[in-house]
């Protein structure tokens, strides 16, 4: 089955359009989704969202929902699920915006199905551009989707869960431990006995 049949695929809000660019233009205020807030491995970071002050009330079209999937339309083209916790942000040009119109599917299982070495694989050989790389929406919603049993869906996406918790607590635990010695090492050389 292919992507585009199973979900409505959009591209987000060119920015430059709405920004407002002095203060009496402002007409609303939206957390913005950037490049920074996502993890090569398709997590949320702990970068604050930015500020975006747009001189227009936006569709919401171009508002995360739950259950919204987004792929970077550039390399190394990160796809990531949008849940409870990341709602109404607004999502930028650079960002495609999938929304599964099919039932037999669930967002976790897309998102993690994106992010898998073989449709990235794909994606890189028909990438269009040369200084900067990216893909469009026609390519996205021609990408086939491996068609497995819901439940096994949310295994891979309860597995993949797992997997991005045991991985934050890694890098938390190595960012400590980098704390912790460069303290060891800086005590002993200012000790002086």
């Amino acid at each position: 089955m292919k992507l585009g049949q199973i979900a409505e695929i959009r591209t987000g809000l060119v920015l430059t359009r709405k920004k407002a660019t002095l203060e009496y233009e402002i007409k609303n205020t939206y957390k913005l989704l950037t490049l920074k807030n996502i993890e090569d491995n398709g997590v949320f970071n702990q970068e604050v969202f930015e500020d975006f002050p747009s001189n227009d009330q936006l569709n919401e079209e171009y508002l995360t929902k739950e259950g919204d999937v987004l792929i970077r339309l550039s390399a190394p083209y990160t796809s990531i699920y949008i849940d409870k916790l990341a709602v109404d942000l607004l999502v930028p040009s650079y960002f495609s915006i999938i929304r599964l119109k099919s039932n037999k599917y669930i967002p976790e299982y897309i998102s993690w199905y994106l992010n898998s070495d073989m449709v990235k694989k794909e994606l890189i050989k028909s990438q269009t551009g040369t200084a900067m790389s990216t893909t469009n929406n026609s390519i996205i919603s021609s990408i086939d989707i491996k068609d497995i049993p819901i439940e096994d869906q949310k295994k891979i996406a309860e597995i993949q869960r797992l997997h991005n918790r045991e991985t934050f607590l890694l890098n938390s635990l190595i960012k400590e431990k980098e704390k912790y010695y460069k303290a060891i090492t800086h005590k002993l050389i200012n000790n002086k006995n």
